[in-house]
Parts: structure tokens; C-alpha cells; sequence
């Protein structure tokens, strides 16, 4: 399993948060149920059951996302190696099976050791919660059938990931054994007319969904369903996209680094290669959609719930700890998934520098500097945090509105549609996080690989 550390770290974390989630809430249950107030209410277990749900299909969703991107990342520097094989008589098809098996035993080892940690993890804030008198001892028992689910869905979609990810695979010839491999120019992307007009389809079905379960959440909570499936759909439209639109948008953020030898080469590099900035990139707008979609969720959700009880307060008396506890432990797993895809951003961005040996090998030979070259790649890492967080702002904002608005819309006392709540602490930190995380995972590669003389360089694959 060598090369896929942090493909198993993403299918770890992605089986600990659906199996501590799923521990964790029903534990709530249990302890919503035991009490005299809130038990007589099945909302608040409802209300929970809901959320669980919504946060494992979240979590299985972005693993599935970061780990394609991983390995098409992994076969884009195998591409030699693999025309190589294939010109020694091995097939496609085969080729794609080996990398497929990875993936599945990625998936195998990752899910099961998430799921012993998540369990964990959540018998310890059970104990600690009990030994400080947060919660009463329910006697809650952690051996669930319901556990499998998580488990298996991070298998499953970690394989169907892995084949995803490796469909380049089919498309390597024995030929570009022989001459120097190179991905897909931007004429050649923006020209793939069935995958655009597919990425535009996604979205706009997604948008439609995501409209609809607004209006919906006015009538149902579970309208949250809705637009939970119109979030994925529309993302999934924008991550089949991103090939063609983002190389443009991280060239004119570039443009603004100034004109500079190592600035202007940044800039060119977003549309010369266009699926790399696009894997780069797109592993950053997954984080911050993410943390951005929570948080502004939880703050809309907090929003809505203290207008509800002011409205209503003999409805609500007596259920605002419980409330408040549920917004807690929500706001603690988020974590979760935000680390899935940080895992994901870090191991995306080391897996394309120490790829460039080559490119970085010529540039040396041409004149280049090894502070010349790291300034590029810092140039680069700043185009691309520039638009990440762009997209994933605006995404996450809606997505995090129309998340909150269509589960608490329906209930007693709601205000009905409401602004969202911009949680400008978490924004903050996701600018400062992104800026830091990409920079230092560029950073330690990019040393590695200027640190190889030119001519060694210049012979790697």
C-alpha cells in the first residue's frame, strides 16, 4: 500500500465520523428519551436522526470526492510507468483492475480502523460527559447493526472512487512510454463538449433542488433531504467542470501576483495545465465548502431556533439545554469532515510538486533559481487559496443556508424564510487556515524538489 497513507487516513476519518456520529446521536436519543421534558417530544430525536443522516451521506460523499481526486492524481504520475506496461503487453483494463484492488483495500483497511476509533471516540465524551455531570448515565449500548451502514459506505464508495479516479488509466497508449506523457491541454478540456454539457446539467438540476427544498422546508423537515441530494448534484456538476473553469480563474488571480519571471510562470502554468491546477484546486474548495456550509448552518440553525422560542417559549421550555447540547456536538464533528478534506488537499498538493521533478528540472537547467522556483510554486499555492476560497465561500454560504432554512422552516414559531447567519469567526478562519495549510503543504515538496540537481532532474520519469 505504498503511496496511499493519506488515502487511507481520508477512508479512516470519513468511517469515524459516520460511526461516531452514528454513536453519539444515539446516545442523545437515549438520553432526550430518559428526560422528563424533552421526551415527551419526538422532535428533538427526530431532529437528530435527521442530522446523523445528512452528516454520513456529507461524509461518504466528500471521501468519495477526495479520494477519486487522490488517485487520479496518483495515475497522473504513473502515467509513464503504466504506457510502459502497456507496451510490454499488458492491457488497460488490467491496469485499471490493479489500481481498482488498491483502492478497495484502501477501503477495507481505512473503514474498519475508523470505525474501532470512531466508537472510541465517542465512549470517551460519553465517560468524560458523565463523570462531569454533562450528561446522566443511560447505560446506552455502542454494539449497533446500524454501525455497518457507515462502514460499508466507505467501502464501497472508496473502490468506486479508486475506478472513478483511474479512468485515465484507459486512456494511456504504449506510445507515451516513449515519449514524455502530458495531460490534456485547456483547448483540449474546454473541448470535451459531453462532460461540460454533463457539468451543466448537474448544476442545473442541483440549483432546481436546492430552490425546491427552500419553498419545502417552509411545509416538511425533511426537506433537508432534498436539498441535501441537490447540494451533491450540483458540487458533483462543479467538480466536472473544474477542469475547464477554474484553470481561468486561478489565471487571473495570478495576474494579480504582479509580472514577475516566477509570477507570470504561475499564471501560464493554471491553463498549460489545466487538470493539475483543477486537482490542486478543487481538493481546497471541498474544505472550504465544507467548514463554510457548517458554519453557516449552525449559525442560521441558532438563529432560527432562538426566534422560534421567543415566538413560542412555553412550546420550547425546558428543551433549550438539549438544544444547545445538539448545536455543541455538531459543531465538534464538523471537524471531522473538515480534516477529511484537508487530509485530501495536503496529499493532493505533495503528490503534484514531487511530480513536476521533471518540469522543475528544466526550469533549473533554463536558469531558474531553486528560489526562484519555490517562489513560483508559493505564486501558484496564492492563486489557487485566492480561488478556492472564492468559490467555496459562495457555495458553502448557500449550501449552509438552504440546509438550515429547510430543516428548521417548518417547525413551531419559525420566523419562516430568514437571511442566513454569517458565522465570521469560522470565515476568518477558514481564509487563515487555507492560506497556511496550502502554503505549507507546497512548501516542504517544493524544497524536496528543487533540492535535485538539474540533470538528475531531468532524467526522471
Amino acid at each position: 500500500m505504498h503511496g496511499h497513507g493519506a488515502s487511507i487516513l481520508v477512508a479512516a476519518i470519513a468511517s469515524a465520523f459516520g460511526v461516531g456520529l452514528l454513536q453519539i446521536t444515539g446516545l442523545l436519543s437515549a438520553v432526550v428519551a430518559a428526560d422528563d421534558v424533552a421526551g415527551e417530544s419526538g422532535t428533538v430525536a427526530f431532529m437528530l436522526q435527521l442530522l446523523a443522516f445528512v452528516f454520513i451521506v456529507i461524509a461518504a460523499y466528500v471521501g468519495a470526492v477526495v479520494t477519486s481526486n487522490t488517485f487520479a492524481t496518483i495515475v497522473a504520475g504513473r502515467v509513464r510507468s503504466i504506457a510502459l506496461l502497456r507496451l510490454l503487453g499488458s492491457t488497460a483494463s488490467a491496469q485499471r483492475n490493479t489500481i481498482a484492488r488498491e483502492g478497495l483495500a484502501v477501503g477495507v483497511i481505512g473503514s474498519l480502523t475508523g470505525a474501532v476509533a470512531g466508537t472510541a471516540i465517542a465512549v470517551a465524551l460519553d465517560r468524560t460527559a458523565v463523570a462531569t455531570g454533562f450528561l446522566p448515565d443511560v447505560g446506552f449500548s455502542y454494539a449497533r447493526p446500524v454501525l455497518a451502514v457507515p462502514i460499508v459506505g466507505v467501502l464501497l464508495t472508496t473502490w468506486l472512487a479508486s475506478w472513478i479516479g483511474c479512468r485515465r488509466v484507459l486512456t494511456v497508449t504504449p506510445l507515451q512510454a516513449l515519449s514524455n506523457a502530458t495531460e490534456l491541454r485547456h483547448e483540449e478540456v474546454t473541448g470535451r463538449r459531453g462532460r461540460n454539457a454533463a457539468a451543466v446539467t448537474l448544476v442545473v438540476i442541483g440549483g432546481v433542488l436546492l430552490a425546491g427544498a427552500l419553498l419545502l422546508g417552509l411545509l416538511t423537515p425533511l426537506a433537508v433531504l432534498v436539498g441535501l441530494f441537490g447540494g451533491i448534484i450540483s458540487f458533483t456538476g462543479v467538480v466536472l467542470a473544474a477542469d475547464a473553469v477554474i484553470p481561468p480563474v486561478l489565471r487571473l488571480m495570478g495576474r494579480l501576483l504582479g509580472s514577475r519571471p516566477a509570477a507570470s510562470l504561475a499564471a501560464g502554468n493554471a491553463l498549460r495545465y489545466p487538470q493539475r491546477s483543477a486537482r490542486s484546486t478543487v481538493g481546497l474548495v471541498i474544505g472550504v465548502t465544507l467548514v463554510t456550509t457548517f458554519g453557516v448552518a449552525v449559525a442560521s440553525f441558532e438563529q432560527m431556533t432562538r426566534a422560534a422560542m421567543e415566538a413560542e417559549p412555553e412550546l420550547y421550555q425546558g428543551i433549550s439545554e438539549v438544544l444547545a447540547m445538539v448545536v455543541g456536538v455538531v459543531s465538534l464533528l464538523i471537524g471531522f469532515s473538515a480534516l477529511i478534506a484537508a487530509v485530501g488537499l495536503v496529499n493532493t498538493l505533495s503528490l503534484s510538486v514531487l511530480q513536476r521533478t521533471r518540469e522543475l528540472g528544466l526550469l533549473r537547467a533554463l536558469g531558474f533559481s531553486a528560489r526562484q522556483i519555490r517562489a513560483m510554486i508559493l505564486a501558484e499555492s496564492a492563486q489557487l487559496v485566492a480561488a478556492a476560497l472564492v468559490i467555496g465561500l459562495l457555495l458553502g454560504g448557500v449550501y449552509g443556508w438552504i440546509g438550515a432554512q429547510s430543516m428548521m422552516g417548518s417547525v413551531n414559531g419559525s420566523p419562516g424564510i430568514v437571511m442566513p447567519g454569517v458565522p465570521w469567526i469560522v470565515i476568518a478562519a477558514v481564509v487563515l487556515a487555507s492560506a497556511v495549510l496550502t502554503v505549507v503543504a507546497s512548501w516542504a515538496p517544493s524544497r524536496r524538489a528543487t533540492r535535485v540537481s538539474p540533470i538528475e532532474a531531468l532524467a526522471a520519469d
